[in-house]
């Protein structure tokens, strides 16, 4: 059985050989990196199955490197963050990161996150030999991961895909926040529920017409989200 790789790139030496640690106990392959410069020549050679990613980098940061990694990779993200604000928190989500750890945190709890990550990968893998589906102005192929809106091919980032594939897979059900974070996220316990506030707006922004008043993916207030054909 091959090890996932996993990635960190965490400037303090106490925090990235604890998190290092914890993942090799559980299992993974782990590459250290100290300045998001140098992480980022590595990536354009060997892409990870994962990267954890220190906001604050010399070199580079995280916000910049997330972004440089989505140009060409859907690789999982997860920021470390020791900013509470909710707007630093948002800005990753934004660039394309798929979750973020504020500190201080546990270890166990940032490879709970880990394990979650790369679980819903492996089962999106196994799940995606579905035949394209198309609507009058919306269709994707879960196998290319190709989505055009309107006639146009839109970019998504792994989890935008992932969430408007388990909205057109369950048209017209309704979906809290937390059942979101359980189906697309891999869990629902550490992660907050802001984060499928930001990839629905996301969403919005790109597959429908007037975002502002939504055709596809809807609002049901008080209980969540569901998308209409």
């Amino acid at each position: 059985m091959v090890m996932s790789l996993i990635a960190v790139v965490e400037d303090e030496p106490s925090i990235s050989e604890v998190v290092s640690l914890y993942l090799m106990r559980a299992g993974y392959q782990v590459q250290l990196f100290e300045d998001g410069l140098v992480a980022q020549e590595a990536f354009s050679h060997q892409i990870p199955d994962l990267v954890i990613l220190d906001v604050m980098l010399p070199g580079m940061d995280g916000f910049a490197l997330t972004r440089s990694l989505r140009n060409h990779s859907d690789v999982p993200i997860i920021l470390l963050t020791s900013r509470r604000e909710e707007s630093d928190r948002i800005a990753g989500l934004e660039l394309g990161a798929d979750d973020y750890v504020v500190k201080p945190f546990s270890p166990q709890e940032l490879v709970s996150r880990v394990r979650a990550v790369l679980r819903r990968i492996s089962k999106e893998q196994k799940s995606h030999t579905d035949e394209p589906i198309s609507f009058p102005s919306l269709s994707m192929d879960p196998q290319t991961r190709i989505v055009v809106a309107q006639g146009q091919e839109i970019s998504l980032t792994a989890k935008e895909f992932d969430m408007l594939y388990h909205f057109i897979r369950h048209p017209h059900l309704v979906f809290s926040r937390d059942q979101l974070l359980e189906s697309v996220w891999g869990m629902s316990e550490y992660i907050d529920p802001s984060t499928v506030t930001v990839h629905i707006r996301r969403l919005r922004e790109k597959i429908e017409n007037d975002p502002s008043n939504p055709a596809h993916l809807q609002t049901v207030w008080g209980v969540g989200y569901k998308f209409e054909p």
